[in-house]
Formats: structure tokens, sequence, C-alpha cells
């Protein structure tokens, strides 16, 4: 397997986590009753966020934390949320992709999922 190199393969992997997180039991209804996530307007925006967060360019702007406050208002996330999140994210890494790049993406959504935790009650 290869490392994540491009914003292309960011794209294709955030393709291939939301394609299970939105079928996912447990955390499923927040992708597509909660946030109504359309995918096609969504994967630009989520590209740019992970683009910026692994290669240090892209352009995204939103207040991640805000967003995911206002979701948790309408159904609160609760650390069960958070670690089924976090699994399904690493799984759909390690399913892809190895090497530092891929290492880096999941630490960086392990210290979001942390602080969103911290932060959001």
């Amino acid at each position: 397997m290869k490392d994540i190199t491009s914003r292309k393969d960011i794209e294709f992997l955030m393709k291939a986590f939301y394609n299970e997180a939105f079928a996912d039991p447990l955390i499923g209804v927040f992708f597509t009753e909660i946030a109504k996530i359309d995918l096609k307007n969504h994967l630009p925006q989520i590209t740019d966020f992970w683009e910026q967060q692994i290669f240090r360019k892209g352009n995204y702007k939103k207040n991640v934390l805000q967003i995911h406050k206002n979701l948790s208002v309408k159904k609160k996330l609760q650390k069960i949320h958070y670690e089924a999140w976090l699994s399904l994210f690493n799984t759909t890494v390690d399913t892809h992709f190895q090497g530092e790049k891929a290492n880096l993406i999941k630490t960086r959504a392990l210290s979001i999922a942390t602080v969103m935790q911290i932060k959001i009650k």
C-alpha cells in the first residue's frame, strides 16, 4: 500500500470514509439526518480541511469546533460516538494507506476527537 501523497488521495479516503459512516448504525444518523450531508457538496470542503491538516495547504476557513457544537445541540455527541468515528476513520485509513502521512492523519483525527470531547459539553 502507498502513503497519502496528494489531495486526490485525501478525496479518495474521504469518499471511502463517508460511504462507511453514512451506513454506520451508531454514527450514521449524525451524517444523514442531523447534518444532512450532501457528499457531493461536502467532499471538497472536508478534503480542504484534511489537506490543511496533513499538507499545511488549502483554504479551509470554517470553525470545525463550532460546526460540531451546533450538531451536538441537535443530537448530543457522546464519548461512544467519538470512539466509533475514530475507529471507523482509522480502519478506513488502514484499509487504503500506510506510511508517514497515513499515520499523521490518524494522529490528527485522534487530537481533533479529543479536543471536541473536552470542548463540546
